[in-house]
């Protein structure tokens, strides 16, 4: 982290930090705010967002955080985010006066989750309530992992695990599916074929009632056709052969007057089109026949049609088509749906095996580092104050495998002499956890290299010379990462690269925070004053100069 930025957070109104690559401290009277800046580097770790942290309720509050992550191999994670790549990456987050939080990564908004996934690669913060965590079995096999390099083997065995994981839910899904497919499959093929044997036809209804209605009132409508005949042209004083003798008065004269020519021309057209009407009468009364077995197949065939539209609330032919076409679909998928189910479970049972093997790979590289471990953990320890105690891993199988292999690790521990191993949750004090974690974290920093590490208050019940030990190991961990520590001890403060100090101002108003980067004599002042109470006692200046030359 080279910058950190906050503005109206809190008691900070504005503070600009530039932090250097190695190990830095933070120190401050209690109360000075502190705490308040890490509160507020929570926000761009993707903490939850409120507008009562606000300094000035009227104004929206800023934290941003500028990381060099050019050896960080963060590129997919831009790309695979559709963010812009830069080897200077800058994280912003802000708060509104009404309590609207809205996150950036170079500018472009994120939601939480990308920036909880982007600065979980930058940024451990270690507190009090972190240490809790080596207490569980699964921080434990974390540890574990991350000292014996394990990231790949862990990230194929999960997607291993979670490939069969979901195989499974697909499996069971099919079973139930066939489960109930089994169980209507009967009823289905009864429905099939009902409608099968039905052959229906599409447009099939319409053409069956337009044909029913005419069958039904045949009679009536050939008796009606021959008095129309009758009318137009077989009667002795039908209207055709009276138009015609009125057509050919009209032609004797038409060549006196247009108008009655145009009336002859008019008269022409009609007798034409009479003629043709009553063609077509005579043609359609020759054609309708009173059949009383057809008029039986219709109505038989009709009923067949309505009692499946009602029976299937449906209201076509062809909606009783595509519900046949459906229920043979369905036929056709229970058929197939054991055939799914044994690919299902070849598939499992192939990647099962794989799973295995990869678990097998896991364990063989856990117990392989076990001895490394506790000895690195045992002599860190015993650095710290701890010289009789004694750290063992167990590794014990699980019964069945879990989503992080087939091994449970459990972490033994007794800080006495000659005393039995008990685990650790149930045997180490707050003290000895406190130690235990920075051990760990110290451990873990050489192979899983975060670009960060920040310890709030790790010094918490210690002083004196394991005060200056735990300085030493905060220096050999910023060889490989940078280093920010917040602390009241000056033996620690005294081994820093760079030292911050947190202020707090009060005027006739108000109160704020601000912090400054001490200078050589400004860190004398400053490490007098937490070694005595006095900057100005020549003895704390001088052992706080005792502090700084042991430490250069």
């Amino acid at each position: 982290m080279l910058r950190l930025s906050i503005v109206n957070y809190a008691l900070i109104r504005e503070l600009d930090i530039e932090f250097g690559d190695a190990f830095s401290v933070i120190t401050g009277e209690t109360g000075a705010g502190k705490s308040i800046i890490l509160g507020a580097l929570s926000l761009i770790l993707g903490q939850r967002a409120d507008n009562l942290s606000l300094t000035d309720k009227s104004a929206k509050c800023s934290v941003e955080g500028v990381f060099d992550i050019s050896s960080c191999d963060l590129e997919s994670f831009f790309t695979d985010n559709d963010l812009d790549y830069d080897q200077t990456c800058i994280i912003r987050r802000e708060i509104t006066p009404q309590g609207k939080s809205r996150a950036f990564i170079n500018d472009t908004p994120v939601n939480l989750n990308q920036l909880k996934e982007l600065t979980g690669k930058l940024i451990d913060v270690h507190s009090q309530h972190q240490t809790l965590l080596l207490q569980e079995s699964s921080f434990q096999l974390s540890v574990v992992d991350s000292v014996a390099g394990n990231a790949e083997l862990l990230k194929t065995y999960k997607r291993i695990y979670n490939e069969i994981n979901s195989l499974k839910s697909e499996m069971n899904a099919l079973v139930l599916q066939n489960d109930k497919a089994k169980a209507e499959i009967d009823y289905l093929n009864f429905l099939f074929d009902e409608l099968d044997k039905a052959a229906l036809k599409p447009g099939e209804q319409e053409i069956l009632e337009a044909e029913s209605k005419i069958q039904n009132h045949a009679e009536e409508i050939i008796h009606k056709l021959f008095q129309v005949n009758e009318i137009l042209h077989n009667h002795d004083d039908n209207i055709i052969r009276r138009l015609n003798e009125a057509n050919n008065y009209l032609q004797s004269v038409k060549d006196f007057s247009p108008d009655i020519a145009e009336c002859e021309r008019r008269m022409g057209e009609c007798l034409i089109e009479l003629r043709d009407i009553a063609s077509v009468i005579e043609h359609k009364a020759g054609e309708i026949t009173y059949n009383p077995e057809r008029i039986a197949e219709l109505n038989e065939r009709l009923s067949l049609i309505y009692q499946l539209e009602q029976k299937h609330r449906l209201t076509s032919v062809d909606e009783l088509i595509e519900l046949r076409n459906d229920i043979e679909n369905r036929i056709n998928a229970s058929d197939s749906l054991d055939l799914q189910i044994e690919q299902r479970k070849k598939l499992i049972a192939e990647k099962e095996v794989s799973l295995h093997q990869q678990a097998l790979n896991l364990r063989e590289k856990r117990l392989a580092i076990c001895g490394f471990i506790e000895k690195s953990l045992t002599e860190t320890i015993a650095q710290l104050g701890m010289k009789d105690a004694r750290f063992k891993v167990n590794i014990e199988p699980l019964p069945v495998a879990g989503r992080d292999g087939i091994d449970a690790v459990t972490f033994m521990f007794n800080a006495n002499k000659g005393a039995e191993l008990k685990e650790l949750s149930k045997i180490a004090s707050g003290g000895e956890l406190s130690r235990l974690m920075l051990a760990v974290k110290s451990l873990i920093s050489s192979s899983n290299l975060l670009p960060t590490i920040i310890f709030d208050e790790i010094d918490s019940g210690i002083s004196g010379d394991i005060a200056s030990k735990v300085g030493m190991i905060l220096q050999k961990m910023a060889h490989k990462m940078q280093v920010i520590a917040i602390s009241h001890l000056p033996q620690l403060a005294g081994k820093s690269m760079e030292h911050f100090k947190v202020l707090k101002h009060t005027d006739e108003s108000s109160t704020w925070s601000d912090i400054i980067k001490l200078d050589e004599q400004q860190r004398i002042d400053e490490l007098a004053l937490m070694i005595s109470g006095n900057a100005t006692l020549e003895s704390a200046r001088e052992t706080a100069r005792e502090l700084l030359r042991n430490n250069f």
